[in-house]
């Protein structure tokens, strides 16, 4: 058996077309494009390279965006004062500050800076709370790229065991609450599915791994999914990432794909469709900003 490819960058172009046409749709009825302000501070040569793929994927769709680069030397009061700036700028639908933060800024107090109708990461706790209870405004972009890759690729969540490897703020635990949930018109991603969330501590992982029938592994460790881990069949979605003699490794040891019904390679899985989730939220905190009938705030 060798195991279905979930193509997230062919996947991820399909999105941006279809955003693209939407972009083109708002301008041509006279409204200003949806904008995206990214705040990169220091010099940390992988946060550049994500922010420099996350504008050249905005000007693909035709959004506006703006770079606010700050010395790595930037106070904490200064880069708050930037975040207000923005957060009153009706030209600026989303914000995105990029992570890590020098050591003299507390990451908590930038992610509770940006207000929640322009927090496009899904970070902001009014935003986390939305999401746990089940009425999003926004989903955080890795997790709902997850989500996209398996959905539209034709397979199910509903009724299957899903086990989530991986605990982490940004991946694992909004993952599992959104695939615990049911799907409803508010919360469309809602999974149905029957979750675990294991870890790095969890005895017997590689029993636990077995049972499942889409097995996601986020926790930055490459290779850490072995082959006996997996059910003969099943659906693997890597979103580890780490660099390993300067290439890209996941999570996923690549024997895996000898016994996996379905998986996710990388580079070119889950990463395209994070930032095409970002440029998605973006959309829609255009759509709630501007005051479109079919996005609540």
């Amino acid at each position: 058996m060798t195991a279905n490819r979930l193509d997230g960058k062919a996947l991820a172009q399909e999105m941006r077309r279809e955003m693209a046409k939407e972009v083109s749709d708002r301008v041509a009825a006279g409204k200003r494009p949806p904008g995206l302000a990214a705040v990169l501070v220091g010099e940390n040569p992988s946060s550049h390279t994500y922010v420099r793929n996350k504008r050249k994927s905005c000007d693909e769709i035709g959004m506006a965006n703006w770079l606010y680069h700050l010395p790595g030397d930037t106070s904490e009061q200064e880069l708050l004062s930037l975040i207000d700036t923005l957060n009153a700028d009706p030209a600026v639908h989303g914000i995105l500050v990029q992570l890590p933060l020098p050591k003299q800024i507390r990451e908590e107090a930038v992610i509770h800076a940006v207000t929640p109708l322009k927090d496009v990461d899904c970070f902001h706790p009014e935003n986390v709370g939305r999401v746990t209870t089940g009425h999003p405004r926004y989903y955080p972009c890795t997790p709902h790229g997850v989500v996209q890759l398996v959905s539209r690729n034709g397979l199910e969540w509903s009724g299957k065991q899903v086990v989530v490897l991986g605990r982490s703020n940004i991946v694992g635990k909004p993952l599992a609450l959104m695939l615990m949930q049911k799907a409803t018109k508010a919360n469309p991603a809602g999974g149905d599915a029957t979750v675990t969330v294991a870890h790095t501590r969890t005895a017997n992982l590689a029993a636990v791994c077995r049972g499942a029938d889409v097995l996601i592994a986020a926790v930055g460790q490459p290779g850490c999914v072995t082959a006996d881990m997996v059910k003969p069949g099943a659906v693997v979605v890597d979103v580890g990432t780490t660099v390993v003699d300067g290439k890209l490794r996941g999570d996923v040891d690549p024997k895996v794909t000898d016994v996996a019904g379905w998986l996710s390679p990388v580079p070119g899985g889950v990463g395209p469709m994070t930032i095409t989730m970002l440029l998605y939220n973006t959309l829609r905190a255009a759509e709630r900003i501007d005051g479109s009938p079919s996005e609540p705030t």
